[in-house]
């Protein structure tokens, strides 16, 4: 499919500054890109890219300034990241709606049902009374249990277990691999030393527009429901144990840990390889940093690091005290001589 110039400063809301005719059918790195593509400079260490650059369109911040002629037709929109990014989500968008139909072999229990345009790829298993909303793309392998909901406009990629009584809301992107509401990590300790299983009889519920990366796992509830709240993304390897809530829009790194009934607020912004501990809160826009430790409540738009994670600016001025040390230990050394030089002047 070709897209002009003009359709394309439609979409994103920019300005043409160039032949406003030229077509791209397909997107390309900067100092990569060919004729035909469409590429964006958002970035000030690849601006030598856009003078060499054979794309033949090129997004670019309204308040960017050229040092010289170009080759590629501009589009200036306020900014340049975001709006390369609308246009990203517009094209799979379309290649998207091309996709629908059931594959065989599929299993599709009798009692469940779907809206339009949905696609269901092969060997996908959906169970009793499971619903799924218009324009879903299950990919195959996916496997869906009995009496799970998922809104409109779900993607559910390849090999994706989506376990009984999940509720999944409208605009969710679960990538592959990841297990939706597989048991949580209960177990009630005994007196001879062994451990009896807590059943967990909660669920799963996942708000709109919520992403979530690959080979993640979210445990269901013992009781009640693990909340992923709307506009929440969750990276890829990412462990979210049961009754956890995350709140809106809040973004959590890969291979962080999140233990059980802990409630994380909105806004909340968790570094790759971070642990939480259980049963603590962190308040809207608190931060914490990449393989923190958190053992402790955060209040609301807080910064933490290290582990134990405590406040930001003060461990960065314990770090740069540390640095000092070998100086300080020399400094020392050298007083306690020169105390001991004065000290036998005196006798």
């Amino acid at each position: 499919m070709q897209f002009p110039a003009a359709q394309i400063a439609l979409i994103v809301n920019g300005r043409v500054e160039g032949d406003s005719q030229v077509s791209v059918s397909s997107f390309g790195k900067i100092e990569e890109a060919g004729q035909g593509q469409l590429s964006f400079l958002a970035n000030p260490k690849y601006e030598d890219f856009l003078y060499t650059t054979a794309a033949s369109i090129v997004i670019v911040n309204e308040s960017f300034e050229l040092k010289q002629a170009v080759n590629a037709t501009l589009i200036r929109v306020p900014d340049a990241y975001t709006a390369f990014a609308t246009l990203l989500g517009k094209y799979q968008e379309i290649m998207q709606q091309q996709l629908t139909g059931i594959q065989q072999p599929a299993y599709i229990a009798g009692t469940a049902s779907y809206g339009d345009n949905v696609f269901i790829g092969a060997f996908a298993y959906l169970g009793e009374n499971v619903k799924l909303g218009k324009n879903c793309k299950i990919y195959p392998h996916v496997f869906i249990g009995n009496n799970t909901t998922v809104g409109d406009h779900c993607i559910i990629h390849p090999g994706v277990k989506i376990y009984h009584d999940t509720q999944i809301g409208n605009q969710v992107i679960i990538h592959a691999g990841s297990v939706i509401g597989s048991d949580g990590f209960g177990f009630a300790p005994q007196a001879d030393g062994s451990f009896k299983k807590v059943p967990q009889i909660g669920n799963v519920v996942i708000g709109d527009q919520v992403e979530i990366g690959a080979n993640a796992t979210i445990d269901r509830a013992t009781i009640g429901s693990t909340l992923i709240k709307s506009g929440a993304k969750l990276d890829n390897l990412i462990q979210v144990a049961h009754n956890v809530e995350v709140g809106h829009s809040t973004v959590i790194a890969a291979q962080a840990g999140i233990s059980g009934s802990t409630k994380i607020g909105n806004g909340v912004m968790i570094g790759g390889q971070a642990g939480i501990v259980g049963h603590i809160q962190l308040g809207d826009g608190a931060k914490v940093n990449a393989q923190s430790g958190v053992s402790k409540s955060i209040e609301a738009g807080k910064a933490v690091t290290g582990s134990p994670a405590y406040d930001y600016t003060a461990a960065l001025r314990s770090q740069a005290a540390a640095r000092k040390l070998p100086e300080l230990e020399k400094r020392v050394k050298e007083l306690e001589a020169l105390v001991k030089q004065l000290l036998s002047e005196k006798v």
